[in-house]
């Protein structure tokens, strides 16, 4: 599976311009060393650790999970910004969430590297921590920080492992949810709809684009009237279209997705983008 999503990030990332790959890097370094440092601050902080992993510990698994996948949001925001129709919003977490996040994926990343280490009372986690933290950062200064993979590679590894992670644990649930509602569907974000553009209609633009009608209330859009007009390039009348997407993110004529603030279902839609951008890569 994580073999898998490496190959198509990465498959994904070789479409990208030289330019667009660039700035890309230079907001994957900005995240990073912002991640880095409320690792280092909640480290370095006996305070702050201690009401950072009391926050933790209180934290149930759908919750702990919730929080990962938010997370995984946020990573995938840089990653599809400069794709077309992309209008997600950056995901802004709150800090005692992001310092949350940033623990938790170190303590299991520490676990999975020296299990043994975690055995060890709780009090004495933050100056074990403190320490691997340390040597990570010492081995990492080899200048290999400096290049484009010593950038992305970090990435895209956090990126793998946080989508394996809400594969398992919230995908399972949210396949669950939909098997118990047939038909399942999410209402567009109210950020995408209040975006949507809104344009008149002349009779010969909607005869080219072959569309007279539309197609919810199967009635004519009149010459000259303002309409809805989707980032798929669609037509529909406002009175239709906003009651369709209080209920359902997708165009009513082709299934093309709006962003929705059902961040399952947020990561499954930009991950869809993800994976028709590596496809090209392989056509």
């Amino acid at each position: 599976m994580e073999e898998g999503n490496t190959t198509i990030i990465m498959a994904s990332l070789s479409t990208l311009s030289p330019s667009h790959l660039t700035n890309l890097t230079h907001s994957l370094l900005s995240i990073s060393h912002h991640h880095r440092r409320r690792l280092a601050t909640v480290l370095s902080s006996p305070t702050l650790f201690s009401l950072t992993l009391r926050h933790l510990l209180s934290l149930s698994l759908p919750d702990k999970t919730h929080l990962i996948a938010n997370h995984l949001l946020s990573l995938l925001h840089p990653l599809l910004i400069h794709r077309k129709h992309h209008s997600s919003s950056a995901v802004t977490m709150k800090l005692r969430d992001l310092d949350a996040v940033v623990l938790l994926l170190f303590l299991c990343e520490t676990h999975q590297h020296h299990p043994d280490v975690l055995e060890a009372s709780a009090d004495n986690w933050r100056e074990i921590l403190g320490n691997t933290y340390s040597n990570t950062m010492l081995s990492n200064n080899s200048g290999l920080w400096t290049c484009d993979a010593g950038i992305l590679m970090p990435y895209i590894e956090t990126l793998v492992r946080c989508k394996r992670f809400v594969d398992i644990m919230g995908g399972y649930n949210h396949l669950r949810r939909r098997d118990q509602k047939e038909g399942y569907e999410v209402p567009a974000a109210r950020t995408a709809v209040v975006a949507l553009r809104a344009v008149e209609v002349f009779s010969a633009a909607a005869s080219n684009a072959g569309e007279v009608e539309c197609v919810i209330c199967k009635e004519e859009m009149s010459e000259g009237r303002d309409v809805c007009e989707m980032p798929c390039q669609h037509l529909f009348h406002w009175k239709c279209i906003l009651p369709w997407l209080s209920k359902k993110n997708t165009c009513p004529f082709c299934r093309f997705q709006l962003p929705t603030d059902d961040v399952f279902s947020e990561i499954q839609r930009l991950w869809e983008m993800l994976v028709k951008s590596s496809e090209l890569h392989v056509a």
